[in-house]
């Protein structure tokens, strides 16, 4: 069965910085420009079904970079909404809870305050998975989205609970593939950075 190809956006000031960029449309540093050119070099001539993207201008640009030119917004490929944590970064967040006398706090068991919870981001990406299954029909799907989404996509095509998430890292500009062997869901590359 044909791959699914997960795409996270190029470099933005925020996720240089590690803060929480959900619902913000910030757009790429000239660095993530650079790694939105460099992303499929070594795909060579490879095609795909179909390209879903995220309407976030930083996902859509990586795409445009990246030489895609035919792609479909998917609005549940948008990132996390992290609600109060907007803008803020988890040490910032933890550093506040402390001084509240609150204990630490972790997105994937806690969930955003005043945003959405990991089984709601779960429930996302389990739609996004349908609609590549029934897709990948014809061949593989790219998609290109976030962070914490894109690590949502691998645990959810393992079948693991959303709190696992929080146990994959994909760097900006980097990219995996998620495929089956002998039937069951595999990952065939994780983290792979532009020009690997």
């Amino acid at each position: 069965m044909p791959d699914l190809i997960v795409v996270r956006h190029g470099e933005t000031e925020w996720s240089l910085s590690g803060q929480h960029t959900g619902t913000t449309d910030i757009p790429l540093t000239e660095r993530g420009e650079r790694q939105a050119r460099e992303l499929l070099d070594n795909f060579g001539e490879r095609e795909f079904a179909k390209v879903l993207v995220s309407p976030r201008q930083r996902a859509r640009r990586t795409a445009e970079l990246a030489g895609i030119d035919d792609f479909e917004i998917d609005e549940d490929l948008v990132e996390w909404d992290y609600g109060e944590l907007e803008g803020v970064t988890t040490a910032e967040y933890n550093e506040r809870r402390e001084a509240e006398g609150r204990g630490s706090w972790n997105l994937w068991t806690d969930g955003a305050p005043g945003g959405e919870s990991a089984e709601d981001v779960a429930a996302r990406v389990d739609r996004v998975i349908a609609r590549t299954e029934r897709l990948r029909e014809s061949g593989d799907v790219l998609v290109v989205g976030h962070s914490h989404l894109s690590r949502m996509l691998v645990v959810r095509w393992l079948g693991l609970p959303a709190r696992y998430g929080e146990n994959f890292l994909l760097d900006a500009a980097h990219w995996a593939v998620l495929g089956h062997k002998r039937g069951a869901p595999v990952v065939k590359h994780w983290g792979v950075p532009p020009h690997a």
